[in-house]
């Protein structure tokens, strides 16, 4: 089948239903949760505001517009390899600079809510993705990998979203040697429906934060606040995420969505 044929085919399916598109994005306003950072660094993410310039007034009588004030890394975003230490120096590390080839692709979803609702500080762990592969395929090189926790649904207040204590956050995310193990099989990066890519509990890991270390540190890239991954089979969907193109962007908040065969 030609490319034509194939880009005509997807066309058709879009129009008949027989695919659909899935919106894997949080709302962006002032009540998204920021992650906070501890104590000892001196900055957090301020919380979103949109600024209003006019609103068909004197300021712009026909018009309404606004300025917006975010962090790079707020509500559903992408995290570029120059966000870390390990991928400051690499080529094609900013947002700017990223293929756009590489906004399009496969995406692996790894279904762990129901173990996610049984504790939050669950692990996606190397011998957890194996147990998976066996069961839908082999993860392929340039795969998107998502850990569904159901975790979007705790969206609704900053509270519950980042879920914290005193012995700091309580949220899912991959293990050291799942990491290791999809840098290994060439994914194109992994994503998350938390605040970041990471596990609360990843400070504590040997390394600290190894989707954040180890993925960007080999120039693939994280996706962080996801929603509706619950809407998606475990494989056979594209997933495509765009960040704005920020000269030297470490990253950037996104549309992200899924275009899923129809159930």
């Amino acid at each position: 089948m030609s490319a034509q044929n194939t880009l005509a085919n997807l066309a058709l399916a879009l129009a008949d239903g027989s695919i659909e598109v899935v919106d894997l994005t949080a709302p962006l306003g002032p009540d998204t949760p920021v992650l906070y950072l501890p104590p000892d660094f001196a900055k957090n993410t301020p919380s979103f505001k949109m600024h209003e310039i006019s609103a068909y007034d004197q300021n712009g009588p026909w018009w309404a517009w606004g300025w917006m004030e975010l962090g790079e890394h707020t509500g559903t975003h992408f995290d570029a390899p120059s966000h870390w230490v390990s991928g400051k120096d690499l080529p094609e590390n900013t947002t700017d600079t990223v293929p756009v080839g590489n906004f399009v692709a496969p995406v692996a979803v790894i279904d762990c809510a129901a173990d996610v609702a049984k504790d939050p500080d669950f692990l996606l762990t190397a011998e957890r993705v194996k147990a998976w592969e066996a069961e839908h395929g082999e993860i392929k090189s340039g795969t998107w990998v998502v850990l569904r926790s159901d975790w979007y649904h705790r969206n609704t207040s900053t509270e519950a979203f980042l879920n914290a204590d005193e012995n700091g956050p309580h949220t899912p995310g991959p293990s050291v040697d799942c990491v290791e193990y999809l840098v290994a099989k060439g994914a194109l990066g992994f994503g998350s429906e938390c605040v970041g890519t990471d596990a609360g509990a990843a400070a504590t890991f040997n390394p600290p934060f190894p989707a954040h270390n180890l993925l960007l540190g080999v120039g693939r890239y994280g996706l962080a606040s996801l929603t509706n991954l619950d809407k998606l089979p475990p494989t056979g969907a594209m997933l495509v995420v765009a960040p704005l193109k920020i000269v030297g962007g470490t990253g950037s908040p996104v549309r992200a969505f899924a275009i899923v065969p129809r159930r």
